[in-house]
């Protein structure tokens, strides 16, 4: 088994990290356009092979996508950061033009590959890969509501003093500012959270969890990397173990939630074949509510890429 991560920055080269570490595939592939730059990551995870106890064999290449080839799940990390004085429209115009190429170069390589998508901004980019792919929805997704999810888990767990892995969580919609939480289908070893602590203290940690991405923006002055790069992996994990997990997925709606067309964050079954199921679950009218601001969220995103750039 293989899988190529496009994209060598923080995030890309954490996915790696991680991928090796669980020691499930035959080899992950790094690949980025700066020279011997996934070169000398991927030889810095391969040297801890002996360590950390793992076989999977790790490659690094400079824009060579024949390396690539074969492989069954791709990650694109690729993109650049808003940069001062850059608007959105710049940022989008310029991340789908990388996103558009990366994907048409990986296709060229693999062109059976699961395609999950980390670049920003999340549901655009995974909009752009769907149709430069051209290939079932189901095999072009985007990670972000994994990541929302961790977060809010982790910070209940800081709450109410337990582990992070008996806690079990749900958020939709777009991620960020956006997302639409959802107590009411979060659990502390099945006991409802709404049990445990008052709504107070739940409304400041899913307040936390919209900022998450921007705490740690202030505390680093840059974009975290371990949790969303780690998100990533545990996705492609579910795949290529075919191990039917239920995650927040960045998936193409085609009448669920009485959406079509638009990618956005819903739970999902993730196996072997990508997306296996999309789950409807119920909401109620608040929710609801909440979760159509946040489709007209990414509608008014999605509606100036095509002004942008020709797909």
């Amino acid at each position: 088994m293989k899988a190529s991560v496009i994209g060598a920055g923080n995030v890309g080269a954490t996915c790696a990290n991680v991928l090796a570490a669980r020691n499930f595939l035959d080899e992950v592939v790094l690949l980025d356009i700066k020279p011997n730059y996934a070169e000398g990551k991927a030889l810095d995870i391969w040297e801890s092979a002996p360590i950390l106890g793992f076989n999977t064999r790790v490659k690094g290449v400079t824009n060579d996508y024949s390396a690539t080839a074969g492989s069954d799940v791709v990650v694109i990390t690729s993109g650049i950061p808003r940069k001062p004085g850059m608007s959105r429209d710049d940022l989008i115009a310029t991340n789908a033009k990388i996103v558009k190429s990366v994907t048409e170069q990986v296709l060229q390589h693999s062109p059976d590959a699961i395609l999950i998508v980390v670049s920003n901004p999340l549901d655009v980019m995974t909009y752009t890969a769907y149709l430069t792919a051209k290939k079932p929805s189901q095999k072009v997704f985007g990670m972000a509501g994994v990541l929302d999810t961790a977060r809010y888990r982790a910070f209940l767990a800081e709450a109410l003093d337990v582990s992070p892995l008996d806690i079990q969580a749900l958020l939709m919609g777009g991620h960020g500012d956006t997302m639409v939480p959802l107590p009411r289908y979060t659990t502390v070893s099945g006991i409802p959270v709404t049990e445990l602590l008052d709504a107070d203290t739940i409304d400041r940690i899913l307040e936390r969890t919209r900022k998450g991405g921007g705490e740690i923006v202030n505390l680093l002055g840059t974009s975290a990397w371990y949790a969303p790069g780690a998100a990533a992996a545990q996705m492609v994990e579910a795949v290529m173990l075919n191990q039917k997990r239920v995650f927040p997925v960045c998936a193409r709606l085609e009448g669920q939630y009485g959406e079509d067309d638009l990618y956005i964050g819903v739970p999902v079954k993730l196996g072997r074949n990508g997306i296996e199921q999309i789950i409807e679950v119920s909401l109620t009218s608040e929710e609801m509510a909440l979760f159509k601001e946040s489709v007209q969220h990414v509608r008014s995103v999605m509606s100036r890429l095509s002004d942008l750039i020709e797909l």
